[in-house]
């Protein structure tokens, strides 16, 4: 691998470039070495996105997304340390679905995190939709533009935190930049959400396609994850959501401690649950009209769809968890969270901490 203080001829730069246009797939070393130019701006911005948008339009590879994230995790992430007594755990969903709900896995990263599981959020500002991660819960009362030190503490003492993705104090030389200059989707949306600055061991990632399922898993398994959940749904139409759904089918890749990739489906009927459809989780017109929903969900007050769908989702987190023996029984236990008061306390816990 290069060393940082290494450039790459800009002849090389552009070959690569070249390469990932006729669908060649580059290796992970070479991958890596293209995105740290882009990261310590060598070749111009025009070759920059060229390459973002060539690596995207092939099809990215698991080799290739381990290296980028490699390049951003090395040269542009502030590494922390949380000192916690349960395996670190994340949940994000890779956006650029075709399904723009409202936002799932931030409400089911507070459920879960009321079951005792410390959650590392890594989030961004919303690229390919109305409001990302980061926009809902900076609206919720969330501090998303402090120092990762004290998103450390904040999963440390309230058992959930959210680094910002486009905090220059969090990746400070390029990411915020790059991602700020990109209105679509690209490898970025899996590689950078990857470079997570407190590494946990366990996610819960949604992915755009179905293809990505395996890829991703893959990838995960490169970098060091221990457990993880890489999940695929379908609304009434058969279009794709980066999340478990309760409109259609929801097609999982597990990665086991072993390193064995396990592939199975289930409906919502195995929940017990009728089916809903898209509109009813569309995201609302608004931020504030989102996080006054999300308040009334986290609550017990919101309508059954909403609810159903962040339980499933916080149900996935609980099991991979080792909380509940199976999805199904962490379903209910979700449910009991809301239903308790203790998804709505641990909200509040997180706003008075990650202040």
């Amino acid at each position: 691998m290069r060393e940082e203080n290494y450039h790459m001829d800009n002849k090389e730069f552009i070959t690569y470039i070249a390469a990932l246009i006729n669908k060649k797939d580059l290796s992970r070393q070479q991958a890596c070495a293209c995105f740290k130019e882009i990261i310590v701006d060598n070749p111009s911005r025009m070759q920059q996105g060229a390459f973002i948008a060539a690596i995207t339009a092939k099809g990215q590879t698991s080799a290739e997304i381990a290296g980028i994230w490699q390049a951003i995790y090395e040269l542009d992430t502030v590494k922390v340390q949380v000192n916690s007594r349960y395996p670190l755990m994340e949940n994000c969903g890779s956006g650029m679905d075709a399904v723009k709900t409202f936002n799932i896995s931030s409400a089911a990263a507070i459920v879960a995190a009321a079951d005792g599981i410390a959650m590392a959020k890594h989030g961004a500002r919303a690229i390919t939709s109305a409001c990302g991660t980061i926009d809902i819960l900076e609206e919720l009362g969330i501090n998303v533009e402090c120092a990762p030190e004290a998103v450390k503490n904040s999963i440390e003492k309230a058992g959930i935190g959210v680094f910002n993705g486009m905090s220059s104090y969090v990746h400070p030389r390029a990411l915020g930049r790059i991602l700020s200059e990109t209105s679509f989707g690209t490898v970025l949306n899996i590689a950078a959400s990857l470079a997570n600055p407190a590494l946990p061991l366990l996610a819960v990632r949604g992915v755009y396609s179905k293809t990505m399922l395996l890829p991703v898993a893959q990838t995960m398994r490169h970098i060091g994850y221990k457990r993880a959940l890489v999940v695929y749904g379908e609304d009434e139409h058969g279009r794709g959501l980066d999340e478990a759904s309760t409109m259609g089918l929801t097609y999982i890749c597990e990665l086991q401690e072993d390193g064995r990739v396990l592939h199975y489906t289930f409906a919502p009927e195995d929940f017990g649950l009728k089916r809903t459809k898209a509109g009813d989780l569309a995201m609302g017109a608004s931020k504030s009209a989102e996080a006054s929903r999300m308040l009334r969900l986290l609550n017990a007050q919101e309508d059954q769809a909403r609810t159903d769908i962040v339980c499933l989702n916080a149900a996935l987190a609980i099991y991979l968890a080792g909380h509940q023996p199976n999805v199904q029984q962490a379903f209910k236990r979700a449910y009991d969270i809301i239903s308790s008061g203790l998804a709505a306390k641990k909200l509040n816990d997180w706003i008075r901490i990650q202040q």
